[in-house]
């Protein structure tokens, strides 16, 4: 739908080498939107990329307002987005509702957030659950000093009482110290929330664990393979996940749309979103999920149906496709070996981020005011 249109003049060469007139149609609303990773793409570490800020200047109108709905995907967990969104003011203002952290989608597990939640990971572990909306998170540190004798690696510590309760696991990030974390999680896991009593061969299926960034590259991914197996080798059952989210999980980039189009309609921009571009520089985290949802989401279209993953805890509306773009800034590495060639495949590879956001702007055909 075209409610708007620029008509341009445009040379386009004939076979026969001859030069001919076109119109081209050019859209100043939005039928796209950006999701930029973070790390390696806009900044490293804290040094901003200098071709991020020649790119943003693109995205923004003279009153600072986004041209197109921006969604910062990244795969931290352990602070919280506010501060996530500080840290690129240097680049761009933008909203903390423009940021995702891997953990964002907890957001939508409302049939959680009035349970207790152990909570494990790094950072201000019981500002960022409090801040997704769960209102009795317990820290592995709190667990531990209230049922001692369940670190087997510190016995200096005098015991408490713990009433059992209806607990959930919600696993953040890395923790620091692995073995405490690891005991404490799996007696609770063995003993349906009630740490210390004797494990039970019908407490199975567990109770709700759910987990963020599972990123084998960057620690937390080789915690869950742990606690994973530990679980295993004691029940002789694999250990269940509720839902895991973070890069390259569908989950979040259904996340990501939702806050795309969350976008759009703020701003009544009236344009379906159709297509959706996820910027990274990692094959195995922004490539490989990007190449995964877009799988999904021509899979449900080519079944006339748009039935969705967690389908009751968003609209059911859907993107077209998911296109993604490599740069070069980051860690991407051309050697790399990869174990699924066909979903690591980027659709675009392009030097930097401002080059991709030309490249997108000339694909969709978009020339705003």
């Amino acid at each position: 739908m075209w409610n708007k249109v620029l008509l341009k003049w445009a040379k386009c060469p004939s076979p026969a080498q001859e030069t001919r007139w076109l119109w081209v149609r050019l859209s100043v609303l939005p039928s796209f939107g950006f999701l930029f990773d973070i790390d390696g793409v806009l900044v490293r570490g804290k040094t901003p990329i200098p071709a991020a800020r020649t790119a943003f200047r693109k995205l923004v109108n003279s009153q600072g307002q986004f041209l197109v709905p921006v969604v910062f995907v990244t795969n931290a967990g352990n602070c919280l987005r506010q501060e996530k969104a500080d840290q690129l003011s240097h680049l761009l203002g933008i909203s903390q509702d423009q940021v995702m952290m891997s953990h964002s989608p907890l957001r939508m597990f409302k049939r959680y957030h009035e349970k207790c939640v152990l909570v494990s990971g790094q950072g201000p572990l019981l500002d960022i659950a409090q801040d997704l909306g769960f209102c009795q998170p317990i820290t592995i540190d709190t667990l531990r000093e209230k049922r001692p004798l369940l670190d087997a690696v510190d016995h200096d510590r005098r015991p408490s009482i713990l009433v059992g309760v209806d607990f959930s696991v919600v696993l953040f990030g890395e923790p620091v110290r692995w073995e405490t974390s690891l005991q404490l999680i799996i007696d609770v896991l063995l003993t349906s929330g009630y740490p210390g009593n004797p494990y039970e061969q019908e407490n199975y299926p567990h109770i709700p664990v759910l987990a963020c960034n599972m990123d084998l590259m960057f620690g937390h991914g080789t915690f869950m393979v742990c606690l994973e197996n530990i679980y295993k080798k004691i029940t002789g059952k694999e250990l269940k996940y509720e839902a895991l989210m973070g890069k390259p999980s569908r989950l979040t980039y259904q996340y990501a749309e939702h806050l795309i189009r969350a976008q759009a309609l703020q701003r009544s921009w009236e344009q379906p979103i159709q297509t959706l571009y996820a910027v990274g520089d990692n094959l195995m985290t922004d490539v490989y999920g990007a190449n995964l949802y877009n799988r999904y989401l021509e899979e449900s279209s080519s079944k006339g149906s748009k039935a969705r993953i967690q389908a009751k805890l968003l609209a059911s509306a859907a993107a077209a496709h998911c296109r993604s773009v490599l740069v070069c800034t980051g860690v991407y590495n051309p050697h790399t070996e990869v174990f699924d060639p066909g979903l690591v495949e980027p659709d675009h590879i392009v030097p930097d981020v401002d080059a991709a956001v030309d490249l997108v702007f000339q694909l969709e055909n978009f020339a705003p005011n």
